[in-house]
């Protein structure tokens, strides 16, 4: 029998009441679901200091901005967070889970997957064929499952469920009419739709993205924008970097201030605004 039942009510009442306290007393707000915490990132590259002690945390099903200035330590804390690169020190946990260090397919297969500042699709394969690559725990991965009589059925029959499914998210982005193009022609646009198709049929429960609308014109933006909204909507939560400051304070109800590596400030779109130290920093006063 556990050593907690045969405490007195009373003491196990009181020890309840100890953690609530100390919980209140830390700053943690149970009452809030924070999917990823970030606490004390660092990380240098010879004398050179890229995160210098970032620490915050993403409500879950948030579209949280992260911005700050060339070398402000973005895209170093993206790659940290997803196993890109380790990390000097400090923990990143995901839905409870200590992932620090963990390699970037163990982290998505978690259910946090990034994007990329410049897509990285498959260049040589169609679009079609490169959205086919990413769920997860795919049966024909095997080759004794692929070739073995009897069962060669069954990894037809989780491609077909699998098809089925990519044609929808491909009708979701609206890219289906470019299912058989070469990924290698697409326009920049094109390709920023292709990589966040990809990364929904891994099947995330967040979703990093650096600087997705980098390069893409002002149609094709508004349309990744309206996607986001209705993914959050349905419950994904975002982490986005990026550059566009007005993009990121009438799109996001959270944004994070990096500063040298740093968390400099966080806080509403509005409180961002009219923060002196932000403004100050690096947001040329005009925010």
């Amino acid at each position: 029998m556990s050593d907690a039942a045969d405490q007195p009510v009373e003491d196990v009442a009181n020890k309840v009441d100890e953690d609530a306290l100390g919980a209140f007393a830390s700053g943690v707000d149970t009452s809030v679901d924070y999917p990823l915490r970030v606490e004390g990132l660092e990380k240098s590259f010879g004398g050179i200091t890229a995160v210098d002690g970032a620490t915050f945390e993403v409500e879950a099903g948030s579209l949280t901005g992260l911005i700050g200035p060339n070398g402000a330590g973005k895209s170093t804390t993206f790659n940290l967070i997803t196993g890109m690169l380790k990390p000097d020190a400090g923990t990143v946990t995901f839905n409870g889970e200590d992932i620090t260090g963990e390699e970037p397919h163990e982290i998505a297969n978690r259910g946090m997957v990034r994007t990329f500042q410049i897509a990285r699709e498959l260049s040589e394969m169609t679009v079609l064929e490169n959205m086919m690559l990413a769920p997860k725990h795919q049966r024909g991965e095997t080759l004794w499952r692929s070739v073995m009589p009897g069962v060669r059925d069954d990894v037809r029959e989780q491609e077909e469920e699998l098809l089925e499914r990519v044609w929808e998210v491909l009708d979701f982005f609206d890219i289906a009419h470019i299912a058989e193009e070469y990924a290698g022609n697409l326009s920049g646009g094109q390709r920023k739709l292709l990589e966040m198709a990809r990364a929904l049929l891994t099947d995330p429960d967040m979703l990093l993205l650096d600087e997705p609308f980098a390069g893409v014109n002002p149609t094709l933006e508004k349309k990744l924008l309206e996607h986001v909204h209705e993914l959050r909507e349905q419950g994904y939560t975002f982490l986005l970097v990026e550059h566009d400051m007005d993009l990121i304070m009438n799109n996001c109800e959270h944004v994070i201030v990096l500063h040298q590596g740093s968390v400099l400030t966080e806080g509403t779109p509005d409180e961002i605004r009219s923060n002196e130290e932000v403004i100050e920093a690096y947001l040329g006063g005009n925010v």
